[in-house]
């Protein structure tokens, strides 16, 4: 997507005259250029992989902060020459902390924060600010500040619409400045953040940047799978707005899954689920396990808190309201070219006994591609009925998939996020006990 237009050139502004600078900004023309009365947008973009790539000189600046294509398929060399595994995603710790950092060039520009993608301006925010640590150490702290508008054809016009606010410097610098930010939210209104890094990072950060009353924007794909599950349940048991781009990726999922079951007559097949596996690819489970809680919970079904590893599957035993034994398999499964969300579901597979007569047994196959529907359909189930459907796969930029939470979010948790991410937990705990 295009870069929006500024109303100015970005000027570097010392931080302590930003206020009174934007005060002056929004009284001239007062009547033609008001900013919009919307909600204010605090990003952590810390880019780290595509400021080494652009400093190496294996990529071509400046730095955009967002997940090009061609920083993805540089990221991909990488993994074959420096021989990791070819499972491993291409924005993954790996991939970045494999990369030499001798003589890194820091002459190229930094856009962060001044490329504005269009799903995003179009919901005419009021104030973004977006906080650009640089990868060199001892960098002071930088302020840059820029009004905007949304491009003429979607919808924008002479008015501008907000202002655009950049801090960088390395991260001591950008901590040193955090009390100028929060003077710059506009207390009126809604609030977010948006943590665009892995949730392993700088967790004191985190937690100064994500005040309660300020609605947050994570990925739980993008860090250690405990840590981000119990940043996830900490965030939605004390009540705060928390939308999850790992939970979002799950929609056509669930949504698919609830279509099959939709007609009347395969409905009773809900209460007679003996088997759930779900496929994801790699390591990192916690899309798997937020699938599982979402269908446990929908489905009334409660942990009997038995564990157990089979070569590289893991087995958790549910109890369904009428006492049946439902066993739960997830299974991460090696894929050349992984997406690059780290965890991303790519099977599933739902059998369905009645002891009451065998013309009511059930397979439903979902797969994100035919060769995965293949693999699940073995097993015995020739003589079931099967139902099989390729889930379409949204390949949405992350700018856009943050658009539509932005859009979408009334101020609080989705409920269905709230009652799966503490299930989901509750199943890692388990296996790590």
């Amino acid at each position: 997507m295009s870069p929006q237009l500024t109303l100015q050139t970005p000027l570097q502004i010392p931080p302590q005259e930003i206020p009174s600078y934007l005060k002056k900004l929004w009284l001239q023309d007062q009547d033609e250029n008001k900013g919009a009365n919307t909600f204010s947008l605090l990003i952590w973009q810390p880019a780290w992989l595509e400021q080494k790539l652009v400093r190496n000189g294996r990529l071509n600046g400046p730095v955009l902060g967002n997940q090009r294509r061609e920083l993805i398929d540089e990221a991909r060399k990488i993994i074959l020459e420096k021989d990791l595994p070819h499972s491993t995603p291409p924005l993954a710790k790996e991939v970045l902390t494999s990369i030499q950092t001798n003589d890194l060039s820091s002459h190229e520009d930094d856009l962060r924060g001044q490329h504005i993608d269009s799903a995003i301006s179009q919901l005419k925010p009021r104030r973004l600010i977006t906080l650009a640590p640089r990868i060199e150490k001892g960098h002071k702290l930088e302020t840059l500040v820029a009004a905007y508008c949304p491009l003429p054809e979607e919808g924008g016009g002479s008015t501008a619409c907000g202002d655009v606010i950049v801090l960088k410097g390395d991260t001591n610098s950008l901590k040193g400045g955090l009390s100028i930010v929060e003077e710059l939210i506009p207390s009126d209104l809604p609030s977010w953040l948006w943590w665009n890094g892995s949730l392993d990072e700088d967790p004191d950060l985190l937690e100064q940047l994500a005040l309660p009353a300020r609605r947050i924007i994570i990925d739980s794909a993008l860090g250690e799978p405990s840590r981000c599950l119990e940043l996830l349940q900490q965030r939605v048991k004390s009540g705060q707005a928390v939308n999850d781009l790992n939970w979002l990726r799950l929609r056509s999922w669930r949504e698919t899954l609830a279509m099959v079951f939709d007609p009347p007559n395969r409905r009773n097949a809900l209460s007679n689920i003996l088997n759930l596996d779900i496929d994801f690819e790699g390591e990192n489970i916690v899309q798997a396990l937020l699938l599982a809680a979402w269908l446990a919970d929908r489905l009334g079904w409660q942990s009997r808190n038995e564990y157990s590893k089979e070569s590289h599957a893991i087995n958790v035993k549910y109890e369904s309201q009428d006492k049946r034994i439902i066993n739960v398999r997830l299974m991460p499964l090696p894929v050349g070219k992984p997406s690059i969300h780290p965890g991303q579901i790519i099977g599933l597979r739902l059998i369905c006994k009645s002891e009451a007569s065998t013309k009511e047994e059930l397979c439903v196959i979902l797969a994100s591609e035919s060769g995965e529907c293949m693999r699940l359909e073995a097993g015995g189930m020739a003589s079931m009925e099967l139902l099989e459907e390729v889930v379409p796969i949204q390949n949405n930029s992350v700018e856009t998939d943050v658009a539509l939470l932005l859009e979408s979010s009334r101020g609080s948790t989705s409920p269905l996020l709230s009652k799966a991410a503490p299930l989901a937990a509750q199943m890692l705990n388990l296996f790590k006990s």
